[in-house]
């Protein structure tokens, strides 16, 4: 198989500096087309740094980031106008703030400013992709509502299905599932699997949670310090001297009896003392 072909984001040797000092160094990270990729690792790993440096929302101090186009040429997208990139790539960040006044439907209508015209404001496939976006994501029955009034899991899936309006063949997902119930952190993965499996779409996603990470991901890279410490399937890369040694707690991992994923187990002091005979 073509590598370069079947990618659809990609970053050689980035480094990413905030005021001056680097926090991600010379990261190579590949988002294969129509897959699910991962980021995993503890807080202040570069995970989120990572993301955003490929949503150009930091230019990163040296290093490139590529795109695919639709003729299966990829291109600079540090190069790319704003309004070229966000046809391409969508990012759902972790926090956004709330606009007051707007329902719903106006905020996920957000999504479709890149393909408005400078002089009309025209889109023609605008509404069909909002209401698409509103069903999918279970948030039509709140499409009139003001956006103030929601929950927080409620706004998040607003705000995911603001992504999704945007139509793009990549799609980055910071925390997707926080502030959201047992039911809907399930219903949203299942999204994301869907999006990738059925749309064929490029997700790259910053999860927390490992074992939902090894559930939906097909790739899965670790990050520790601001390194790629390891890269691969969830079995290949939930090894658990390498997830205590990053994590810095004792992490056992076994396969899922239902799934042959693996999941994971950290050990606490209390745990351990439960264990002592």
């Amino acid at each position: 198989m073509d590598t370069e072909a079947s990618t659809g984001l990609a970053a050689t040797g980035i480094t990413v500096a905030y005021d001056g000092v680097d926090v991600v160094h010379k990261a190579d990270l590949r988002l294969p087309r129509g897959q699910v990729t991962a980021l995993i690792g503890p807080n202040g790993s570069g995970k989120s740094t990572l993301l955003r440096a490929l949503a150009r929302l930091h230019r990163p101090r040296t290093g490139s980031v590529t795109v695919r186009t639709e003729g299966d040429d990829s291109v600079d997208a540090l190069a790319l106008s704003r309004t070229d990139f966000a046809r391409r790539v969508t990012l759902l960040a972790q926090s956004r703030a709330t606009p007051a006044g707007l329902s719903v439907r106006e905020v996920v209508g957000f999504g479709r400013h890149p393909y408005r015209s400078r002089l009309r404001g025209s889109d023609p496939d605008g509404v069909r992709h909002v209401e698409h976006a509103l069903a999918i994501t279970d948030v039509t029955e709140l499409a009139d509502r003001a956006v103030e009034s929601l929950s927080g899991g409620q706004l998040q899936r607003v705000w995911f299905a603001c992504c999704l309006a945007q139509d793009t063949e990549v799609l980055l997902l910071d925390e997707p599932t926080t502030y959201l119930d047992l039911r809907y952190q399930v219903e949203i993965l299942d999204l994301v699997r869907d999006l990738a499996d059925t749309h064929g779409v490029t997700i790259g996603v910053v999860l927390h949670d490992l074992d939902q990470a090894a559930a939906v991901a097909d790739q899965v890279v670790l990050l520790s310090a601001g390194q790629v410490a390891a890269a691969g399937t969830p079995a290949q890369v939930y090894d658990s001297e390498l997830l205590t040694d990053t994590y810095g707690i004792r992490i056992e991992v076994e396969p899922d009896l239902s799934t042959g994923t693996p999941r994971t187990r950290a050990v606490g002091r209390h745990h351990l003392r439960l264990e002592r005979p």
